[in-house]
C-alpha cells in the first residue's frame, strides 16, 4: 500500500509539474521585440517558446490562459545598474526586469550573485567587474578598493584582469569633475577590450568626451552628455561612421540635477535632454533603457518603467520605447535567446493587463511574469 501511495504522489507531482511547464496564452496582443501581432497564441514548454500561431491545440495537461485585453511582451532588461546584494536582483525580477547590466562593483561579490541566474525569482546578472578609472577618479569613492590606471600602457593588464574575473563587458569612466583617464588611455582600453572580444562602454558627462570616445570605437555610452546640445549634422556624421548605442539614464540625471540647488542651470534642461534622445533616435542610434540604481534613490524594478516613460516623452514611438527596454538591450550586450518572443527563445515573458503598445504606462497595471517559463513571485 505504501508503494502505491508513493506512486500516486509521484504521479500527481509529475502532472502538476507538466501543467506548470506547459501553457498556452491565447488571443493575446504580442510585442515580439520587433513588431506587434494584434492577436495570436503562444505556447511554452519546459521554459521555451515552442509555437506562435493564431490557433494552438492544447492537451489535457496544458494550462490555457486567456490573453484577451492583455499584451504579452518580452521580459525587460535594465542596461545600467549597480547591484550590491541579491535583494536588488529579486526586486528587479518582481517588476519583470529579468536581465540587469552592472556597470561597476566588487568582483568577488558579483561572482556569488551571478550564481542566482537560474533561480526563478532573481534577475540574471551581467557584470563589468571593476570599472576602469584613474586614481582618486569617479568610481573610487564607494569604500572598496578599485584598481586604477594612469597611462595607456596599463590598459592591456587591466583588461586581462577583467577577463580573468570572467566579466561580461568592460566599463570605462571618463569623468572630468574628478581626476580622470586621458583619452589616449580610454582609446587603448577600448582596443584591448575588443581584442578580448568584450564590448566597451564609457561613462561620460560632456559632449566633447562623448564624441571622442565614439570616434575611438566605444560600443556604447552609459549616460547622455549634460553640458551642451549636439548639432544634428555632427550626430548624423557619427551615426554614419560608427556603430554605437546610448543608455541615456534620464531618470537619474533629472533626479540628480533636482538636488543641485540651482547648479543644474549650467546643464541641459529635462526638455533638452529628451530632445537629444530624440535626435539620436532619428539618426538611427539604438537607445537602451537603464536607470543607474541605487543612485538618486532609484529602485531596481519599477523605476525602469519611469525611464521608459521619459524616453517616450522624448517623442520616440511606443514600439521603439519597448525595444529600448527589451530587444535593444539583449542585442547590444549579446544576450542569447532572450529579449524576443520567438519560437526557440527562452520564455521570459510579461503578460500585462491593457495595451502597453499604445500606452507605456500600462506597465504599471497588473501583470504576470515568467522567467524560463516559471512564474515569478509578485
Amino acid at each position: 500500500m505504501y508503494k502505491i501511495n508513493m506512486l500516486i504522489v509521484l504521479l500527481v507531482l509529475t502532472l502538476f509539474g507538466n501543467a506548470q511547464d506547459s501553457f498556452i496564452i491565447e488571443n493575446v496582443k504580442v510585442f515580439d521585440g520587433e513588431t506587434v501581432i494584434s492577436s495570436t497564441s503562444v505556447k511554452v514548454e519546459n521554459g521555451i517558446i515552442v509555437k506562435i500561431s493564431k490557433r494552438i491545440k492544447s492537451s489535457g495537461n496544458t494550462e490555457v490562459i486567456d490573453g484577451r485585453g492583455k499584451t504579452l511582451i518580452p521580459a525587460l532588461s535594465n542596461a545600467h545598474v549597480h547591484a550590491w546584494a541579491p535583494e536588488s536582483l529579486a526586486q528587479a525580477a518582481k517588476a519583470g526586469v529579468l536581465n540587469v547590466m552592472d556597470m561597476h562593483g566588487v568582483e568577488t561579490y558579483q561572482g556569488a550573485m551571478r550564481q542566482l541566474k537560474d533561480s526563478t525569482d532573481y534577475a540574471r546578472f551581467y557584470v563589468a567587474g571593476y570599472a576602469a578609472t584613474a586614481p582618486e577618479g569617479h568610481g573610487t569613492q564607494f569604500g572598496f578598493p578599485v584598481p586604477t590606471l594612469t597611462k595607456p600602457e596599463e590598459a592591456a593588464k587591466f583588461i586581462e584582469d577583467r577577463v580573468k574575473a570572467n566579466v561580461d563587458h568592460i566599463k570605462i569612466i571618463l569623468e572630468p569633475w574628478k581626476t580622470t583617464l586621458s583619452i589616449e588611455t580610454v582609446s587603448e582600453l577600448i582596443k584591448e577590450a575588443h581584442k578580448a572580444e568584450k564590448i566597451a562602454v564609457v561613462h561620460i558627462s560632456r559632449l566633447e568626451d562623448a564624441i571622442n570616445v565614439i570616434s575611438n570605437d566605444a560600443d556604447g555610452l552609459v549616460h547622455i552628455w549634460w553640458d551642451k546640445e549636439i548639432k544634428s549634422t555632427k550626430l548624423k556624421e557619427l551615426a554614419e561612421s560608427k556603430s554605437f548605442f546610448v543608455i541615456p539614464t534620464l531618470l537619474t540625471t533629472i533626479k540628480v540635477f533636482a538636488t543641485m540647488g540651482g547648479a543644474e542651470e549650467k546643464f541641459l534642461s529635462k526638455d533638452q535632454l529628451q530632445s537629444e534622445v530624440k535626435k539620436m533616435y532619428d539618426a538611427g542610434i539604438p537607445i537602451l533603457a537603464g536607470t543607474d540604481p541605487p543612485n538618486a534613490g532609484i529602485n531596481y524594478g519599477t523605476d525602469l518603467y519611469k525611464e521608459l516613460e521619459l524616453i517616450r516623452d522624448s517623442g520616440m514611438p511606443t514600439i521603439e520605447v519597448l525595444k529600448a527596454g527589451t530587444s535593444n538591450v539583449t542585442k547590444a550586450f549579446g544576450l542569447k535567446n532572450t529579449g524576443f518572443i520567438k519560437e526557440g527563445f527562452i520564455a521570459d515573458l510579461i503578460l500585462v493587463d491593457g495595451d502597453v503598445t499604445e500606452d507605456i504606462k500600462a506597465l504599471n497595471n497588473h501583470k504576470i511574469i515568467w522567467k524560463d517559463g516559471k512564474l515569478v513571485k509578485q
